[in-house]
């Protein structure tokens, strides 16, 4: 579930196994067992789940209480009344229920902004990000003095708010893992305005340069994250006389690019920075008109795995031993009442309807071999037909 009040996932590395408790047996009357409980588990807004077996993409919880289902219980199994017959009215046969499922996922948190600020190591982004928003990030003059995201929020005269981070460097060879790239590259995406923040005193070529190849990282990163709107914020002019400010600016404005919007400013005194949050604000109105209907349908995910109707299923052979895989078939026999005859022979003529029998003798499985089926062990007698359990694995 996604809480906007939690900043990290810190929890998650202390503790990373959970289980829900398990449902209630049925009782007299007909009465069904109690529902198992669910555990919820809260986590950043930003947060995106992987299947992690798989890499596969659950879900990503970007709206405030916006949330998945990533494991479902089992369900129920069916009381002896089930089975009754007009003759048979108090049958021993009964269903177990169901195993829930077990899933390992992995957890990836992606900071939400309306504003990244990126550039060069030393480029002066924590400087600008503290003169926006009046945020505290470490600042010093050297290269990768941020060594994480910053956050800071800047209201405008409007009234209304504008978030943004303060990404850390990025040098050439960013988004194969270079320096501190891969890992903080993937936050931008979730920005919707790039702030370019390129140091002015690299001169006209240089700036331009500069701008240009954190602009191909975030390209080769991904090609959504190279075509999102724009604005250059020539910073450190302070240190340049108006002409060679005036003569960066040009140059960028000449070869930034389409689209891109071109500032003077200085972090340290403040010059500009009105003027860029309300450019910011401008494109980041043009992009929320784009995006804004998102509706409801991703405020609740169910994430779903593989269903028991599959029948389909495979036989596994490793070092002479013999395994049965597949959805159905381990379901069937999790339900199973192995320690009831009548049940134990429903289930041999189910897996011969199947072809679980034919699937193993074909195989190469002969007579006396163990087969596992859903984590149980069974002996497998082709002549007689037969597939007598021996008892859980």
């Amino acid at each position: 579930v996604a809480d906007p009040e939690l900043g990290s996932l810190q929890r998650y590395q202390l503790s990373r196994n959970f289980r829900a408790t398990n449902g209630g047996a049925g009782e007299a009357s007909k009465r069904h067992g109690a529902d198992g409980g669910s555990v919820l588990l809260p986590v950043p807004l930003g947060t995106v789940v992987f299947d992690a077996e798989g890499g596969r993409l659950m879900a990503d919880l970007d709206q405030p209480g916006s949330r998945v289902v990533v494991a479902r219980g089992g369900r129920g199994g069916r009381g002896n009344t089930h089975f009754a017959t007009p003759t048979f009215q108090a049958p021993r046969r009964r269903e177990l229920g169901e195993l829930g499922e077990a899933r390992r996922i992995r957890l990836e948190l992606r900071l939400i902004a309306d504003l990244g600020l990126v550039g060069l190591p030393n480029a002066g982004k924590s400087t600008l990000l503290a003169s926006l928003t009046g945020a505290h990030p470490k600042i010093a003059d050297y290269p990768f003095t941020t060594l994480s995201p910053n956050l800071g929020v800047a209201e405008l005269d409007s009234g209304r708010t504008v978030t943004a981070a303060d990404v850390p460097g990025l040098i050439e060879g960013a988004h194969l893992g270079a320096g501190l790239g891969v890992g903080f590259l993937r936050h931008l995406a979730r920005t919707r305005v790039l702030v370019h923040v390129v140091d002015a005193t690299l001169g006209p070529e240089g700036a331009l340069a500069a701008y240009q190849q954190v602009r191909e990282e975030l390209r080769l990163h991904s090609a959504d994250l190279g075509a999102k709107p724009a604005v250059v914020a020539l910073n450190k002019v302070d240190l340049l006389t108006p002409e060679e400010a005036l003569a960066v600016s040009a140059k960028m404005a000449a070869g930034a690019g389409p689209g891109a919007q071109v500032l003077l400013v200085s972090a340290a005194r403040g010059d500009g920075t009105d003027r860029l949050l309300q450019l910011a604000d401008t494109v980041i109105k043009g992009s929320h008109a784009g995006t804004a209907s998102a509706g409801d349908a991703r405020d609740f995910k169910l994430y779903q795995g593989p269903r028991g109707g599959d029948r389909r299923f495979q036989v596994v052979v490793v070092d002479g031993a013999y395994r049965v895989e597949g959805v159905a078939l381990e379901r069937l026999v999790s339900t199973t009442d192995l320690d009831d005859e009548s049940s134990v022979l429903r289930l041999q003529r189910q897996l011969r309807r199947l072809g679980v029998e034919a699937a193993l003798a074909a195989a190469g499985a002969t007579a006396g071999v163990e087969v596992e089926i859903g984590g149980a062990a069974f002996t497998f007698f082709p002549e007689a037909g037969e597939a007598a359990p021996v008892g859980p694995a």
